[in-house]
């Protein structure tokens, strides 16, 4: 076989389908949205991730056995990893500790160096993302630090592939394209083609409540930055490559549409798109629905929900996050993660193995399980230590009885206790038991007081 110096993985960047809307309302738009999922890292950028590891190629910023240093919210990571590693390359990423397990996995998995820094400080501190990340450029010998949020090749690959696939898909009937800034380069590259060849477009921005973007379109006002759930769009600044110059609405999206969006496009269209997706679909339907006019509009499916399953669609994970709309009792059953009346318990039965317990414990991420008989009857609570004392002896008492290691001496505390009840149970070390006279409710752990206080102070 030939050796070919450029892998034929790379051939099948670009080149996305247009796919309709079709079970939304639209109001008197037609909206299309470009799976840019489809890509071979699975995202759109991938785009930019050959554009700037050619262009440096090119003019000699990456030579044979260089280094690639970036920072990315993953996507970019993942596109430069693709690119990077199939024309070896050593890659180093850093990446915000808000990122999903499977976005770290998946860089990991592929070769590059991963690492993880804070999410929660701005442009300037030492730990901010890309500050680390130009830090490891500067110390590395022989690295090209790809910069997208200043980097040319970033716009310049959506100038000359996203738009032109766009103008052509649409038989160059298109009148406004929705779309999110992170770095600004798919924003810029459309922009400085469509006034090209359609002057009149909008562009639509779709941002996260708590990114400067959306307001500064609007007012030219910087204001002060928050915090969003959302991965890959919204900034705490504004790109140097931004052209904002098209942009004639601009919608500030929160996260719970944003996430509720996503897990929509998926039942009623089939489309597993991540959590930026849902912002952008969100966005484009309220465009659309304000329209008087019939409209044609165009959005995206930035990257795969493949790389958010444990997060967007992970209802456990959405319920901690206070994104997954609940009953509210006012009373301590709005502080249990699994609530057993919302089917959510985990659970064991008295005769299953000390071995079915540790992996459904292994399964949902949790240190304790309720003793449930029949499903329904609370008969003991069995933990990581209770299985520890019985098996550290030998692998074959797995095989004994939940029975035989659980606590059935059970302090339970009704719904209606107070807080300070609850405090001292879990100052204790203990679990508390969640249970009144109309049974079993569930069990709350000092990571669900946690989160609680978490979402109180958001």
């Amino acid at each position: 076989m030939p050796n070919d110096s450029r892998p034929a993985v790379l051939e099948l960047i670009g080149n996305t389908p247009l796919v309709r809307v079709s079970r939304f309302d639209t109001g008197p738009c037609t909206l299309f949205l470009k799976l840019e999922s489809q890509n071979p890292g699975g995202s759109i950028k991938d785009r930019i991730g050959l554009a700037m590891i050619d262009a440096a190629e090119r003019d000699g910023r990456l030579k044979p056995g260089g280094t690639i240093v970036e920072a990315t919210a993953g996507n970019t990571g993942l596109g430069l990893a693709l690119v990077g590693r199939a024309k070896g390359y050593r890659v180093v990423l850093v990446v915000p500790d808000k990122m999903s397990t499977e976005k770290v996995l998946h860089l990991k998995a592929m070769g590059a160096e991963v690492h993880i820094t804070r999410s929660d400080v701005g442009k300037g501190h030492p730990d901010y993302y890309q500050d680390v990340a130009a830090r490891l450029a500067a110390e590395t010998p022989d690295a090209f630090f790809a910069d997208q949020f200043n980097n040319p090749a970033n716009p310049l690959a959506h100038e000359y592939s996203t738009a032109p696939e766009i103008w052509a898909q649409t038989q160059h009937d298109v009148d406004a394209i929705v779309v999110g800034v992170g770095s600004a380069g798919t924003l810029t590259g459309l922009t400085r083609f469509f006034k090209r060849v359609q002057p009149d477009l909008e562009m639509v921005l779709a941002d996260p409540v708590g990114s400067v973007m959306a307001e500064y379109s609007r007012s030219g006002t910087l204001g002060t930055p928050g915090s969003w759930a959302v991965e890959g769009i919204g900034e705490d600044f504004i790109p140097s490559i931004a052209d904002l110059s098209s942009v004639r609405h601009a919608y500030s999206i929160n996260d719970e549409e944003s996430f509720d969006h996503a897990r929509q496009l998926l039942r009623a269209e089939g489309i597993l798109g991540g959590s930026s997706t849902g912002t952008l679909l969100a966005a484009a339907l309220r465009y659309c629905r304000e329209q008087t006019e019939p409209k044609r509009v165009v959005s995206f499916v930035c990257d795969t929900g493949t790389r958010y399953l444990s997060k967007v669609y992970n209802d456990q994970w959405m319920s901690d996050q206070g994104l997954l709309a609940s009953k509210h009792y006012g009373d301590l059953r709005d502080l249990i993660a699994r609530r057993f009346e919302d089917g959510r318990v985990i659970s064991v039965g008295p005769d299953d193995t000390l071995l079915t317990a540790f992996q459904r414990m292994r399964l949902a991420d949790v240190s304790q399980l309720p003793v449930l008989v029949g499903g329904k009857q609370l008969v003991g609570v069995i933990d990581e230590s209770d299985i520890l004392l019985n098996v550290q002896n030998g692998e074959a008492h797995f095989r004994m009885t939940v029975t035989s290691a659980m606590t059935d001496k059970l302090q339970t505390l009704p719904p209606d206790a107070s807080r300070a009840q609850l405090q001292d149970v879990l100052d204790r070390g203990l679990v508390a038991i969640i249970a009144d006279a109309s049974g079993f409710h569930g069990l709350i752990t000092r990571v669900d007081m946690l989160n609680h206080l978490r979402r109180t102070l958001a």
